[in-house]
């Protein structure tokens, strides 16, 4: 795939206010967006834009409805709403396009765009480069009349028709009566929706991480620090702990005794419980690269399959539609129900984990633990502007020497970040003590080579 210079692995994403996120850049993204979808002459398009609750979105915002409206194309904003909140409205509201304006769980310095489908999935890779190509072109020849500007409103019930369309994924035979339940929405785009979801389904809520103010989305909260979460389950003597990223498109669970489960178990327990229940289609799920080889032997041991894909939960999603899969997902907490949505949803993947803690009548700590993970170390290694590390040879001898002493024990993967000057130097295999050294000698060789 041809190198590009906007979008990365989950959408365009950077410094706010430096390129590419920048408000030249979005309105680009606009304008070629709006030119590409706009491909009927004799009707209104429309595209819908949600947020989370960074400073910078408020610069993103209005530059992204300048370059659609000058296409043509009517915007509807939603205000702050997770990311799997607007692919569900994109296809609701029969729009052309959706936009959701986050950096996820990156700190509120990062800002980024990530686009959908009408049919409410991420664009393909290819869809993408389209856009790229039209945003280094001129554009001024696309621009419509004054009469055929696009309109502009806001929409002010998003947030209670995404309240309403997770209610909906529980079990309509359960509720969440006698359960304690925190949620850390770590200050950010589902701070109002998560918290009433819960309390309407029954259950006492503590809610933590539900005060924006611009600067403190995933600072020291949600998903990305679960201590947070599990210091105010063990005070609150709650029986689990939620936690949400910055556009709750990912979740991070702990246990009633502050205890942290990832994403490859949270997949582990909703396969068992659905494979029981023969809702499980596809023979298995769809996990990524990064995913523990622990899970791969759960679910072989289950008679089901693993399948994997690159890093990316875009990437989880097309094997799953291409597989007939429902369920896949990334040990980072993105888990992808496609029963019910179009890309990872944090709060309703939790919601299916508890509906499992009723079902069998078991505390959160009995489901925790569905496998013992296999010894897994993952270093970030950062590397200069202009390094090429990957291309070293030294790079690619401490890899094959890796890969030869694990000898079929584990597992090397090394890639680089879609999102950071990062090389990511992962390993894993039984013996713990191996994996500790191979990461180190890998990551060694890529300081040197990333100067």
């Amino acid at each position: 795939m041809a190198k590009r210079s906007y979008f990365g692995t989950d959408g365009i994403r950077g410094r706010a206010n430096s390129h590419p996120m920048t408000a030249e850049v979005a309105l680009r993204v606009g304008l070629a967006a709006g030119k590409l979808f706009r491909t009927e002459a004799d009707r209104r398009h429309l595209v819908v834009i949600g947020k989370d609750t960074r400073l910078s979105g408020y610069m993103i915002e209005p530059a992204l409805v300048a370059g659609f409206t000058s296409m043509g194309m009517d915007v509807r904003l939603f205000g702050p709403l997770p990311t799997p909140g607007v692919a569900m409205m994109t296809r609701s509201m029969r729009a052309d396009l959706g936009v959701m304006i986050s950096a996820s769980h990156n700190a509120f310095s990062d800002n980024g765009i990530k686009l959908f489908g009408p049919d409410g999935y991420k664009l393909s890779d290819a869809r993408e480069a389209e856009i790229e190509k039209h945003m280094d072109e001129g554009l001024q020849e696309g621009l419509v009349g004054p009469t055929e500007l696009g309109r502009v409103r806001r929409i002010d019930d998003a947030q209670a028709r995404y309240v309403e369309i997770a209610k909906a994924t529980f079990p309509k035979s359960m509720n969440l009566n006698g359960l304690r339940i925190v949620v850390d929405c770590a200050n950010g785009a589902a701070y109002k929706v998560a918290p009433l979801v819960l309390h309407e389904l029954g259950a006492e809520v503590i809610e933590i991480g539900v005060e924006p103010n611009g600067f403190n989305i995933n600072d020291l909260c949600g998903s990305t620090h679960p201590a947070t979460m599990s210091a105010a389950v063990k005070e609150y003597r709650a029986d689990i702990g939620i936690a949400l990223d910055g556009d709750a498109d990912r979740v991070t669970i702990c246990d009633e005794n502050g205890v942290v489960v990832d994403g490859d178990q949270i997949m582990a327990i909703v396969a068992g419980a659905w494979a029981k229940d023969e809702k499980l289609a596809g023979g298995g799920i769809v996990a990524t690269v990064m995913s523990n080889l622990g899970l791969e032997r759960f679910m072989q041991g289950k008679g089901l399959t693993l399948e994997r894909t690159g890093v990316g939960d875009r990437y989880v999603m097309e094997r799953m539609r291409s597989g007939g899969f429902n369920l896949g997902g990334e040990q980072s907490g993105h888990v992808i129900l496609s029963d019910f949505s179009t890309t990872g949803d944090g709060l309703i993947a939790a919601l299916q984990v508890v509906a499992v803690m009723i079902q069998t009548e078991q505390p959160m700590s009995a489901l925790a633990r569905q496998f013992e993970p296999v010894p897994q170390l993952l270093e970030n290694v950062r590397f200069s502007k202009g390094a090429k590390p990957l291309d070293s040879d030294k790079v690619k001898s401490a890899i094959s020497a890796a890969e030869a002493k694990l000898n079929g024990s584990g597992r090397v993967l090394v890639r680089a970040s879609g999102t950071e000057p990062l090389i990511r130097v992962m390993a894993e295999g039984d013996d713990e003590a191996l994996v500790a050294q191979l990461v180190g000698e890998i990551s060694d060789a890529v300081r040197v080579a990333g100067g």
